[in-house]
């Protein structure tokens, strides 16, 4: 990544630290599901101690469950291992002020090991692998990624105290494009644009979306590494934005039995002149350059083996249903929003999205294996077949995976994947999938329930 002013430079944080403006520093990393995991620290503490040093924290944070459960499997962090810690260093390219939490700075950091050497699992890591790789035939990954969330009006509390039944949408109906319907949500939205914007952040626009009380807030692209980081933050804000409000919402792939929430992830490569190298000829300025086609059909090779990566959690697979929006077939098209990857724009603007994602994504993973199918398909000179024209969804072509369970065995079986990532990421992540099946088989659902208890 090329160097850059972080959008509050340390020099700032030390004469807000001393004026007595900032007096905590928060200090987070990306965990495998992508949540910001990390501590809060005495402004001045941090700025004597930990900005130079960094600080510790438990390995078991890579090495558990969704619910903060230590669990076997893992070769990096086990009760045999002692649960030692892994080291957090600070990235001060990510240092920013957190407008939603008073007197607040953040920063990311990475995760090493205490030789210095990295913890290769760590999503931040395996994303920076890849883009290192990348950065060896002189390209950079600029992206973007566009979130949904459903806003309901009541507190996470009230929520987790009625089992996340009978919630109460912010809408009532399908509010698409709905300026009234945004509207009567604004305060929220504007809230969340604003001080996602002092923040660092370049907000676009907010808009509605299908489901009731669904809404999208999007940001501008930016380079990989930024976009994912800046992705984490602005979930993490978001809720506590929402919190702070009395609301709730959620970024769940598939909330109920309606329109989910979508993560598309749009990826394009530039020159070190910022050039984008996807666009076509002057001759052609609507096409696409050759090495967009090798980065093309390599998402299409690599889409299966890495739906792990893109799709990761059980909930995320009930997204996949034909007429949705969202893909099942593993097809591209030109704006076509029935095929898992869609080309979108023209010249400066050429680039392609991945609609296979959704709200619950870790994008650091996903972008990496974005860039890591790009680069198999460069390697490899793959041909890219034709583009679907008409509708995927009823077309010939083979099935995006339909569980985590299918997912899981496509990854560990993977040459592409073990090739681009090495085994001890491909088999961490595979653990990641096994733990959440068998958290998942053991389970008595509500639909056993109201299927079962009486009639059968």
């Amino acid at each position: 990544m090329a160097d850059r002013t972080p959008p509050l430079p340390v020099e700032e944080l030390h004469a807000l630290v001393a004026g007595g403006e900032i007096d905590t520093v928060v200090l987070a990393f990306p965990d495998m599901q992508g949540r910001l995991q990390g501590k809060r620290f005495a402004a001045r503490f941090f700025l004597d101690e930990v900005l130079e040093h960094g600080t510790e924290g438990c390995n078991y944070l890579l090495a558990v469950d969704a619910e903060m459960n230590t669990v076997d499997g893992y070769a990096m962090s086990s009760w045999d291992r002692g649960y030692g810690d892994f080291a957090m260093r600070p990235d001060l390219s990510t240092l920013r002020r957190v407008p939603w939490n008073e007197g607040t700075a953040l920063l990311v950091a990475d995760l090493v090991w205490n030789d210095g050497s990295p913890v290769v699992a760590a999503p931040r890591q395996i994303l920076r692998r890849q883009l290192d790789r990348l950065a060896e035939l002189g390209y950079t990954a600029q992206v973007g990624t566009e979130l949904e969330f459903i806003v309901f009006k009541d507190t996470y509390e009230q929520a987790w105290d009625a089992g996340y039944k009978g919630l109460t949408p912010a809408n009532q109906y399908n509010i698409d494009y709905s300026l009234l319907g945004t509207g009567r949500i604004e305060p929220l939205l504007r809230r969340i644009r604003n001080e996602m914007q002092a923040a660092g952040l370049t907000v676009e626009s907010a808009k509605g979306e299908c489901n009731l009380g669904q809404h999208e807030i999007a940001f501008k692209y930016d380079e990989a590494l930024v976009t994912c980081d800046q992705h984490a933050i602005y979930k993490t804000g978001a809720k506590e934005i929402a919190s702070q409000e009395g609301v709730s919402l959620t970024f769940m792939a598939k909330y109920n039995e309606r329109e989910g929430n979508s993560c598309h992830i749009h990826l394009s490569l530039a020159d070190a002149d910022g050039t984008n190298m996807m666009a076509g000829s002057a001759q052609d300025p609507g096409g696409m350059s050759e090495v967009m086609q090798y980065f093309l059909a390599g998402q299409l090779a690599a889409l299966r083996d890495f739906a792990l990566l893109f799709a990761p959690n059980i909930n995320s697979y009930k997204r996949f249903q034909p007429g949705s929006f969202a893909p099942t077939a593993v097809a591209w098209g030109y704006d076509n929003r029935t095929c898992a990857l869609r080309v979108v724009g023209h010249g400066r603007s050429t680039r392609f999205e991945n609609r296979l994602p959704g709200g619950d994504v870790n994008p650091h993973l996903a972008v990496a294996g974005l860039v890591a199918a790009g680069l198999y398909g460069i390697e490899q000179k793959l041909e890219l077949p034709e583009p679907c024209a008409g509708n995927a969804y009823a077309a010939d072509y083979a099935h995006v995976p339909t569980t985590l369970r299918e997912a899981a065995e496509l990854w560990e079986n993977s040459p592409i994947a073990k090739a681009a990532f090495g085994d001890e990421v491909v088999a961490h992540y595979r653990n990641m999938a096994r733990v959440e099946l068998e958290a998942f088989d053991a389970a008595v659902t509500d639909w056993e329930l109201r299927r079962s208890f009486e009639r059968m």
